[in-house]
């Protein structure tokens, strides 16, 4: 849910924070007094666009800031969309995700999650997931028919990941068989090039590791005199000489000898000088045996510089530029080979696709056709309970229907959907665009989400002003439905009727007041009397007796029905 909102430098909103809880957040106040800015705000944050007078008059940046705590259910929905963005964990609780917006002066704006520079797109794909966002324009989404399939699929509750999987599967394997089509002679010119590459690099015999053993041995070769004159050498200084190292070992060894008969400790010492003067005579025997092995060859040392060049040659041609060289021109190697394979075996190797396109298929038909069943009963489900929350309010001669098309089979199976209205009892179904008012999309709207409350797959709603044309009798009934979406969600509601604002678990006045001779917005969390007055006034105008009365009736009869509708919830 959204748990802590700070808004600065945003046209009228100077420096405003809200602090939201479960359950229904209502936001009252006068007209214009910034309560749509603040949904605005929080459209932002879930990726809205940003408008290019949004700064303050004076300053350079708006900011709007959010501590979201994302519910247990979307806790993995979540975690894969900031892994995918490489975003880590926020740092407080392990659930909870920081959005930050920064809109400069003229439009351009920076995205931060969890201190993460990120995309406004990022964003967007977080926020579907954080916000829905409902008002006196969001709602006209919908009528967009793409939107219809995903509600019905919702509201079915059985996910498509079985189509999806079907479909990729099927479409990887037409993307095999259009690799092996194409142009005859196009594939008979590929053939004869591949044969005179892999023949090429069959002829070569490469072996792991070659280069860089022979490298080794060219250095040696190339050195073998400037090798044995320096092994000479050091022989002579270790044995070979008159003063020779060992010869000096040798003379420590007695005088310490002598020494150990009068000082028993030096015995340890004797024995060091003893070693060593064996090793260096080990030292100087294997030196020699090197010295008299090394000898010239000429002719292995030119076929070592061909061989070299053949490889740096074949690893230049196929670009197997890599600090395993000859490894990766090996494994080029292989690759060309299992292409030149599958192309000469093209006719077995496409008709073993065609067997597995029609496997593939048959899967994905079988998965379209349980969807479509599945889609079937959602409709009909859908049609049934939104025809009954329509009837509360106020348009029981409405009826949605929802109408299911069949056309070629695709990712989400055989099925296009369209939510239709009748309006009135007779009419025939027409689509939402053709029929519905603004009212009625307001009413559809907030049926729909009513429905759709235990399966929708978002952590907060928020409805701006959805109640606009309504009042009376409806006006209580819409106040209802919205909590009982609360009841399962949290919801934010901008509203100008005292009946739904006597439903808030969290009632917050939003007011405009000049300060320096600048307008500012601030926001109150109301209780108690402060509340009824704020109800009274919605009612009347002026918080006067008798409204205020009126207003203690609406708290207590919101209280009862809530009390009744969802027992199990503390009020």
């Amino acid at each position: 849910m959204l748990r802590h909102l700070r808004v600065t430098n945003f046209a009228i909103l100077s420096d405003v924070t809200l602090e939201l809880g479960e359950g229904l957040n209502v936001l009252t106040g006068e007209t214009g007094a910034g309560k749509s800015l603040i949904v605005e705000a929080v459209n932002l944050l879930r990726g809205g666009r940003a408008s290019a007078d949004i700064p303050r008059a004076g300053a350079s940046e708006a900011v709007v800031e959010a501590i979201f705590e994302v519910p247990e259910d979307l806790e993995a929905r979540v975690g894969a969309v900031l892994a995918e963005a490489g975003i880590a964990r926020s740092g407080l609780d392990s659930d909870d995700v920081l959005v930050r917006r920064v809109i400069q002066r003229g439009g351009r704006s920076r995205t931060y999650v969890n201190g993460v520079l990120t995309t406004a797109a990022r964003l967007a794909e977080l926020g579907a997931l954080l916000v829905d966002l409902s008002g006196q324009h969001q709602h006209q989404g919908l009528v967009d028919p793409a939107r219809h399939r995903e509600i019905v699929d919702v509201f079915a509750g059985e996910g498509t990941a079985e189509m999806t999987d079907a479909w990729q599967a099927l479409r990887a394997i037409e993307g095999q068989l259009s690799e092996l089509g194409g142009d005859e002679r196009a594939r008979a010119e590929r053939v004869a090039y591949l044969k005179y590459q892999v023949e090429e690099l069959d002829a070569a015999r490469l072996e792991p590791g070659e280069d860089e053993r022979l490298e080794i041995e060219r250095t040696r070769l190339a050195a073998v005199d400037q090798l044995a004159a320096g092994a000479r050498a050091a022989e002579e200084v270790l044995y070979g000489a008159e003063v020779s190292a060992v010869g000096q070992l040798g003379r420590a060894a007695r005088e310490l000898d002598k020494l150990t008969r009068l000082d028993p400790t030096l015995d340890g010492c004797a024995r060091q000088i003893g070693e060593a003067r064996v090793l260096a005579e080990d030292a100087a025997s294997t030196l020699r045996h090197y010295a008299d092995r090394l000898e010239g060859d000429p002719a292995r040392l030119g076929w070592i510089d061909d061989r070299l060049d053949l490889l740096r040659r074949l690893v230049r041609k196929h670009a197997a530029i890599d600090r395993n060289r000859l490894d990766a021109l090996i494994a080029r190697a292989d690759e060309l080979r299992a292409e030149l394979h599958a192309l000469e075996h093209r006719d077995e190797r496409m008709v073993e696709l065609d067997r597995a396109r029609t496997t593939a298929r048959t899967r994905a038909e079988a998965a379209a056709r349980v969807l479509t069943a599945s889609r079937a009963k959602a409709g009909r489900k859908l049609e049934r309970e939104v025809g009954a929350a329509l009837a509360e309010l106020g348009m029981a001669s409405a009826r949605l229907s929802v109408a299911i098309t069949t056309g070629e089979l695709g990712p989400h199976g055989h099925d296009e959907l369209e939510l239709m209205l009748a309006s009135n009892k007779g009419e025939e179904p027409r689509p939402l665009a053709k029929v519905a008012s603004g009212g009625e999309l307001s009413r559809i709207m907030l049926a729909v989400k009513l429905i759709l409350r235990r399966a929708d797959e978002v952590a907060t709603y928020v409805f701006d002003e959805v109640d606009s044309g309504v009042g009376g009798a409806t006006a209580t009934v819409v106040g209802k439905q919205i909590r009982a979406v609360a009841d399962h969600r949290q919801v934010l509601c901008v509203t100008h009727l005292p009946q739904i604002a006597a439903f808030a678990d969290l009632h917050v006045h939003v007011a405009k007041h000049e300060v320096d001779g600048r307008t500012e917005t601030i926001a109150k969390k109301l209780t108690g009397q402060a509340r009824k007055d704020e109800l009274a006034r919605m009612l009347g105008g002026t918080a006067t007796p008798r409204a205020r009365a009126h207003a203690a009736e609406l708290l207590e009869e919101a209280r009862t029905r809530s009390a009744h509708a969802v027992p199990h919830r503390a009020r």
